[in-house]
C-alpha cells in the first residue's frame, strides 16, 4: 500500500502537533528565518521555496483557490523562491494570474526554465515572461541541459540586458550528472538545480562539492523523492532528538537535512496546499542539524525497515 504524506501527517503525533499550531501561531513565531547566500552576488534567499510542476490547472475557482491560498501564505511567511517551467502545462500562466491577483510579484524570486519543446533563445524566454506577467526573471535555467551551450549563450545576452538576473542549468536525473559536471567546469553560471534527498545522495559525490568550489548556488528538486521518503517512515514516530534542530515533522526532518548541506542554497518541494506550505516553510526557521546530527539522521533513516 502506498503511504502518502497525508497519511504520515495523520499518523505522526509530532507532525500533528506542528499542524495544530496553525498559520497565525507560525506567523508569530520568533525563530529566525534561514537565509542562504547566492555565491555569485551575496544576495540572500530563504532556504525553502515552492516547486510548481502541478500548478497547471484549469480556470475554475475550485482548482485555483488552494493554489492562491498557498501563494498568499507563502508571501506572508516571507517566502520568495518559486520555481516553474514552460513544460509544466499551464503552470506559468496560472502563476502569473494568481501572483498578479495577490499583488505579490515584488516579494518573489521567480525562477523558470528554457522550453525544451520550442525554439532556442529569446522568443521562448519572452513567452515565459508574458505568461508570468513580468518583465524580468530572477533566474532562468536550461531545462534538463537541453541545448545547453546555445541556450546559455542566449541567456547570457538577456542577463547582460538586465532581463534575467541569474542563469543556470537543471536536471532531475542522476544519468545527467556527468554532463552537468562538465558544464559546471566549462561554463560560468550562477545556479544549478538538481535532485537530492535522503534516498538519493548521488549529488554529494561530485556535484555539490564542485558547486561549493566554483561558487554556484544549488537549488534542490525532488527533496521528498516523489513521496518515497514518507513511505519509508510510515507510522514511525519522529525521534525526540529532532527537537535539537527545531524539527517538528517528518517533512521538516527531510528538508532540514537537505538545506543544512553547506553547498545547498534552497530546496523547492512541490507545494499545492496551504498546510503543507506551513509545515515545509517551518524547515527554514530555527536551527539546522550540524554535521554530527546529519550523520545521526542518515543512520536513523537507514535503520528503518
Amino acid at each position: 500500500m502506498k503511504i502518502t504524506r497525508r497519511d504520515v501527517l495523520k499518523l505522526s503525533a509530532a507532525a500533528g502537533a506542528v499542524l495544530s499550531l496553525g498559520p497565525q501561531r507560525l506567523l508569530a513565531q520568533t525563530k529566525p528565518l534561514i537565509l542562504k547566500k547566492i555565491p555569485s552576488s551575496g544576495e540572500g534567499i530563504p532556504a525553502i521555496g515552492i516547486g510548481t510542476n502541478r500548478y497547471g490547472v484549469g480556470a475554475s475557482e475550485e482548482e485555483r483557490a488552494p493554489l492562491r491560498a498557498t501563494l498568499k501564505k507563502f508571501a506572508e511567511l516571507g517566502g520568495r523562491l518559486i520555481d516553474t517551467a514552460p513544460v509544466y502545462r499551464t503552470s506559468e500562466s496560472v502563476l502569473g494570474e494568481l501572483i498578479s491577483e495577490l499583488g505579490i510579484r515584488d516579494k518573489l524570486f521567480l525562477a523558470s526554465k528554457t522550453d525544451m519543446r520550442g525554439p532556442v533563445g529569446g522568443d521562448s524566454y519572452q513567452a515565459s515572461m508574458a505568461r508570468l506577467q513580468t518583465d524580468r526573471l530572477e533566474v532562468m535555467m536550461v531545462h534538463n541541459l537541453r541545448n545547453a551551450a546555445s541556450e546559455l549563450a542566449a541567456l547570457r545576452e538577456w542577463q547582460q540586458d538586465g532581463r534575467i538576473k541569474y542563469i543556470g542549468l537543471t536536471t532531475s536525473r542522476r544519468e545527467q550528472f556527468a554532463e552537468m559536471e562538465e558544464l559546471m567546469l566549462s561554463q560560468t553560471i550562477d545556479f544549478v538545480q538538481l535532485n537530492y534527498s535522503m534516498v538519493d545522495r548521488e549529488a554529494e559525490k561530485r556535484l555539490l562539492p564542485l558547486a561549493a568550489q566554483k561558487g554556484i548556488a544549488v537549488m534542490v528538486n525532488l527533496p521528498f523523492a516523489r513521496g518515497r521518503l514518507f513511505g519509508k517512515v510510515a507510522d514511525t514516530p519522529l525521534p525526540a532528538w529532532a527537537g535539537e534542530f527545531d524539527c517538528e515533522s517528518w517533512g521538516q526532518f527531510f528538508l532540514k537535512y537537505i538545506i543544512s548541506h553547506p553547498a545547498v542554497t534552497a530546496a523547492i518541494p512541490g507545494t499545492r496546499k496551504e498546510h503543507h506550505l506551513v509545515d515545509n516553510f517551518a524547515a527554514a526557521m530555527g536551527q539546522l542539524p550540524d554535521a554530527a546530527l546529519r550523520k545521526r539522521q542518515e543512520q536513523f533513516f537507514l535503520s528503518l525497515s
